[in-house]
């Protein structure tokens, strides 16, 4: 069994984000992966409004997972969901799909098919430059509240600038039609509400709920390493 990793909007460095859980997993004798994502500007292309988008990024997870044949368990936080939802999609060795506090697409859909008409007031965009990030000032108190204060900061030096293609990129296939799925739904995130997130898990296979905001693999990783190896 393998573990491929997929993170979320507006960040960089993905493996960091991951690695208390991923620590724990290969004390357990599991490896992880975490691919870069083009469209973050993790694989050396600088973002735009033109680009690296969605494919881009579907293509660097799907080469991941083609890569061995091991079964695997995906596991998609936030926007990564979309990004799963496509590149997992026929891959034999992909046994399970973990889903954190993520969009789960039917085909057709977008990221921007689950926004409002307003962006967030905790992000930031650059219309001259194409790209949108999470504002530093409200990093911590919205996405990481419940993490180690060393976390917090470490995270200040992870976030990324993304490509606005990313937003009305529609997904062509949904992986979790086909492939089993855990929604995992964090009851105190603040960047995506309990609510919201059980819109998007009504769509899953079953549902487990965690007293943890928006990053619980960092917040509380033995906790998704036991949910992953129960996979």
């Amino acid at each position: 069994m393998r573990v491929v990793f997929v993170h979320g909007a507006c960040v960089r460095d993905g493996a960091w984000w991951w690695h208390p859980t991923g620590e724990l997993l290969a004390a357990a004798g599991v490896a992880s992966e975490t691919p870069a994502l083009p469209s973050c500007g993790e694989t050396g292309l600088l973002p735009s409004g033109a680009g690296p988008g969605l494919e881009e990024d579907v293509a660097a997870v799907r080469a991941t997972l083609q890569a061995s044949t091991k079964q695997t368990v995906v596991v998609a936080h936030s926007y990564g969901g979309i990004v799963a939802a496509e590149a997992a999609a026929g891959v034999e060795s992909v046994a399970h799909l973990l889903l954190v506090s993520s969009y789960l697409p039917e085909p057709g859909e977008s990221l921007s098919s689950f926004g409002t008409e307003d962006p967030a007031p905790f992000l930031a965009i650059d219309g001259e430059a194409g790209t949108f990030t999470v504002r530093t000032e409200s990093l911590a108190d919205t996405f990481l509240q419940d993490c180690d204060p060393a976390i917090q900061q470490q995270s200040l030096d992870k976030t990324a600038w993304q490509s606005l293609a990313v937003l009305e990129a529609p997904v062509q296939t949904a992986a979790w039609h086909d492939v089993p799925s855990t929604y995992l739904l964090c009851l105190h995130d603040r960047g995506t509400s309990a609510d919201r997130q059980r819109k998007f898990a009504e769509r899953a296979g079953r549902v487990v709920e965690f007293e943890a905001g928006h990053h619980p693999f960092l917040s509380q990783p033995a906790a998704v390493r036991d949910l992953i190896l129960g996979l």
